[in-house]
């Protein structure tokens, strides 16, 4: 029997949310940070004429989405590598300067797929304690060991919400070894950009990354297309790495038009947060615990893993799906997407009487 290389076959499969119900079919899911949106009209009529050019395969080097993401983010459109979302940037990264002499340095709670890349390339993968589910970036130079070959940072974070300032950013690359790639995954910046300034210059470093994506607070989820800007010298290293041909015409086309409607994009980020603040006090009305999050989700602290798995269980029953907590290391929390309102608004009164129920 053919066996898969040892590092592989220890590795657990990355896990996906479950999206079944209480009788094992689908049910509404608040489970993985969608958005409630669809994307932009022009979005959908860009890809349905993307259509006529489906017999040829798409442009490898993304040269029209580039231009327009280097112009709508003042940066330069020769540090662009577009990728099928986020996470295979995330994976080729891991591949071309981890492995196993070059270990993976991330925060306690941080993004599960930073472990699995990690994992991939036979990279021993190294955490650093947060404090109150929000990075530290002393505890992450303390936690640098001298085979420390990348450090993976979601800011936003994800599952906990949380942020940290422009300012700790630039103090925790100061404080890395020059050879200690940074990696800054941003899938969630757009609905923090009005918090600070953008980090889009470290760039320049020659030793730091920064990711995003079109598949949140944009509505492109199932088109898959992440990009982000890369050193020149990073750049070409990863080229090597990455599926050619991967982000396909349609789902290119569709990521231009959704650039072009900015205020469809602000807009969907103003209603998020409007509803996240509504749905936060609304669960703190119940004497339940979120950290302040800077995403289109909340992480729900339930205070121990038994009160966490019998909440999941209530919301299943009544057809609420959220995402566990447990790979991230906080298997006492749930992560709620702010979905559609009625859907949110269900899985909140589940939680009430879920709530009710258990009250001592």
């Amino acid at each position: 029997m053919t066996r898969a290389r040892k590092h592989v076959a220890a590795m657990a499969p990355y896990a996906l949310a479950g999206l079944g119900g209480a009788d094992g079919h689908p049910a509404p899911s608040l489970a993985q940070n969608e958005s409630f949106r669809p994307p932009c009209p022009g979005a959908f009529d860009a890809a349905v004429a993307a259509m006529t050019d489906a017999a040829l395969y798409p442009d490898p080097d993304w040269t029209e989405l580039r231009s327009m993401i280097a112009t709508r983010h003042d940066v330069d459109p020769d540090t662009i590598l577009c990728g099928s979302g986020s996470l295979e940037l995330i994976g080729c990264l891991a591949r071309a300067f981890a492995g196993p002499h070059r270990s993976v340095l991330a925060p306690e709670h941080a993004y599960p797929y930073f472990r699995s890349a990690a994992q991939a390339s036979e990279a021993r993968f190294d955490t650093a304690p947060e404090s109150d589910c929000t990075v530290s970036a002393d505890a992450l130079l303390e936690a640098v060991r001298p085979d420390t070959g990348c450090v993976f940072l979601a800011n936003p974070g994800n599952p906990t919400g949380t942020r940290i300032p422009t300012g700790e950013i630039r103090r925790l690359r100061d404080g890395l070894r020059e050879d200690i790639l940074l990696v800054i995954d941003e899938a969630y910046g757009e609905f923090a950009d009005h918090l600070d300034a953008p980090v889009f210059d470290m760039v320049a470093t020659g030793n730091t990354v920064i990711l995003r994506t079109f598949s949140k607070a944009y509505g492109l989820a199932g088109c898959r297309v992440g990009w982000g800007t890369f050193p020149t010298g990073v750049a070409a290293e990863v080229r090597k790495v990455l599926n050619p041909n991967n982000v396909s015409a349609i789902s290119q086309a569709a990521a231009r038009a959704v650039l072009r409607d900015d205020a469809y994009m602000r807009e969907t980020c103003a209603m998020t947060a409007e509803r996240l603040d509504q749905a936060a006090a609304k669960l703190a009305a119940l004497g339940m615990r979120c950290p302040s999050s800077c995403t289109n989700f909340l992480l729900l602290d339930l205070e121990t893993q038994e009160r966490a798995r019998s909440a999941e269980a209530r919301l299943r029953s009544g057809g609420a799906v959220l995402r566990a907590q447990g790979a991230a290391g906080l298997p006492h929390c749930l992560r709620m997407t702010i979905g559609p309102e009625r859907e949110l608004d269900n899985a909140i009164c589940l939680l009430e009487t879920w709530i009710g129920e258990n009250l001592p």
